[in-house]
């Protein structure tokens, strides 16, 4: 059986470390990576030698978890939201015997709105994360991937469809 290799993308809030967790518990040997493990820096400060660094981090990250023959499911999410982003990841990767899936998780303004402000009540987010995610909603219409609207629907539902296409 070939690896698999399976990028979870979307902007701030919509679901991408949950629906990870839940498609790691549904999967036998599957190890998840999410890319904000890679550069959880204080204060969050971006530059090109941050950006190299984290892109740099994460693809060692996912190669030595692709190395590994206990690994035959590996999960990336983080918030690639231009297909360049997707791109420059792989091409540091030994991908020729993987199969490859890339998913956009979406959903409208107002889930999304729900949400933060829900993780801002409860002290995981800042306010100014609300605008900044809806911001970046349109970028992510370029990124070549299979989209999956998570708007009103379970973590169990948007499992359920990400499993049947990595059946």
């Amino acid at each position: 059986m070939k690896k698999r290799l399976v990028f979870i993308c979307g902007t701030m809030g919509v679901g991408k470390t949950t629906v990870s967790r839940s498609l790691q518990s549904n999967i036998e040997n599957c190890v998840f990576l999410d890319g904000d493990w890679c550069f959880d820096f204080h204060p969050f400060t971006v530059t090109d030698e941050t950006k190299q660094m984290i892109l740099e981090n994460i693809s060692f990250l996912l190669r030595q978890f692709l190395n590994c023959s206990l690994c035959q499911t590996v999960l990336f999410c983080w918030v690639m939201h231009e297909q360049q982003i997707i791109d420059a990841i792989l091409s540091a990767l030994p991908v020729s015997d993987c199969n490859v899936f890339v998913f956009r998780l979406t959903c409208t303004q107002k889930d999304l709105r729900a949400r933060l402000q829900k993780d801002i009540q409860a002290g995981k987010r800042t306010p100014d994360v609300i605008e900044r995610s809806i911001a970046r909603l349109p970028f992510y219409e370029s990124v070549n991937a299979i989209c999956i609207d998570t708007t009103d629907r379970t973590i169990e539902q948007i499992t359920q469809e990400i499993l049947t296409y990595l059946s």
